[in-house]
């Protein structure tokens, strides 16, 4: 038995974990992000502490206190929020990011919370060993599989992927005919797909990658409902995901709803 401290962004992966992590005899303590964590959160976890988005000195205090020296980081959180000046940073946080030399890469930000946390004798968990049932394995998801030409795009934008989330640009690119026409940045990946269909409406192929040498225990890739439902809306017919390194949730739902619009869904 476990005593695990959750910091939840947006979506259902923290609600997710937490009852995994609660069904395997662990008690979760939930810090929640203010604006940013869903309020019913709140029912999935043993303990759910609020604190400010860049208030690292109480979320410190918070988990020293309830005897926590494990956390795991899951969930949404827009990357945005640090540049648009909307963020109170206490003196630790601005202490951590001022290490950073203007550097604000995901990569960067998170390695740099892990070595400020290890002081305190925290350590950041690799949830993977709790999810692996929303880790697919390689393989056609769907009733209909890539035709040679989807084929063709998806090799192309699985490449693209890869080599951009090597440069911690994105995740995410979309491509038609070995052209890229949307490529991730910090708008996140439904937002990415629907540039892409202002583009072309219709044909084509979403690949979303980790990094070459994904850490698991930060921004692991993600896909639900709402994603397959985005590449729809936009015209998009095809998404490939990295086996071993992407989470896929409501896996059922997506397939489902893929192949009454005649989507394709693999892992490669």
């Amino acid at each position: 038995m476990a005593n695990i401290g959750l910091v939840a962004g947006a979506g259902k992966l923290p609600e997710l974990f937490a009852g995994l992590a609660r069904k395997k005899g662990d008690k979760v303590v939930g810090i929640g992000l203010k604006g940013v964590t869903d309020s019913e959160f709140e029912k999935h976890v043993d303990k759910l502490v609020w604190v400010d988005l860049g208030a690292v000195q109480k979320t410190i205090f918070s988990i020293v206190a309830d005897r926590i020296n494990k956390i795991v980081l899951l969930g949404k959180l827009k990357k945005d929020l640090f540049f648009r000046g909307d963020v109170a940073l206490d003196r630790d946080t601005e202490l951590m990011l001022g290490k950073l030399n203007n550097d604000r890469k995901d990569y960067s930000l998170l390695n740099e919370a892990a070595k400020f946390l290890g002081k305190f004798g925290i350590e950041i968990m690799d949830p993977a060993p709790y999810m692996k049932d929303f880790i697919p394995d390689k393989g056609v998801l769907t009733k209909r599989d890539l035709t040679d030409g989807e084929r063709e795009d998806m090799n192309y934008a699985c490449q693209v992927a890869k080599d951009m989330a090597r440069f911690d640009i994105g995740q995410t690119v979309a491509v038609k005919q070995k052209t890229v026409i949307a490529i991730e940045s910090v708008e996140g990946t439904d937002a990415t797909i629907a540039r892409a269909g202002n583009f072309s409406r219709k044909g084509f192929v979403v690949a979303k990658a980790a990094r070459p040498d994904q850490d698991m225990r930060f921004d692991v890739p993600l896909v639900g409902l709402e994603t397959v439902e985005a590449l729809a809306a936009a015209g998009g017919t095809a998404l490939a995901l990295e086996s071993g390194k992407t989470f896929l949730i409501d896996r059922a739902a997506v397939v489902s709803f893929a192949d009454s619009r005649n989507l394709a869904i693999v892992i490669v």
